[in-house]
């Protein structure tokens, strides 16, 4: 699988999926502080996407602080500290309004989508309580103690 795959039947543009998808490269440590990104070029020849969409991006990213250019050299990390919990919740709401943009293209109510949605939520919450549970059960037994 490579780095950056753009999904064509997503209601988000494609510069929009390719910053997110750099802003959670970066959020998640794939890329380092000081680290080089790919030239603008090579990532447009990569992955199929027009030169110009890229540089947008690389100069989205530069405005918004996470990588800087330096003239002649490239396109470096920068060090965004705290900014990664923020830039979580960015990919986030990102991710839900391409889900919610699908729900409505299949014909979907925005009504009919939170409800699919809150029951979606519940079965993960209870599946996570499930496997906390058999966890501890695991746990226990492997150490003697009994879950009685």
């Amino acid at each position: 699988m490579t780095l950056f795959e753009v999904d064509e039947s997503s209601g988000l543009p494609v510069w929009v999926q390719l910053r997110n998808r750099f802003v959670f490269l970066i959020s998640t440590g794939h890329y380092q502080p000081g680290d080089q990104l790919p030239s603008v070029r090579r990532l447009a020849a990569e992955t199929s996407i027009n030169y110009n969409t890229v540089s947008k991006v690389y100069i989205n990213l530069e405005h918004d602080g996470y990588v800087m250019s330096v003239r002649g050299k490239g396109v470096f990390v920068r060090d965004i500290g705290d900014k990664k919990r923020d830039d979580t919740s960015a990919v986030a709401e990102a991710v839900i309004e391409d889900s919610i943009r699908r729900c409505i293209m299949m014909g979907m109510s925005i009504d009919e989508i939170k409800l699919r949605m809150l029951d979606v939520a519940q079965r993960l919450k209870e599946e996570s309580r499930n496997l906390t549970n058999e966890k501890k059960a695991l746990y226990e037994r492997k150490n003697g103690k009994s879950t009685d």
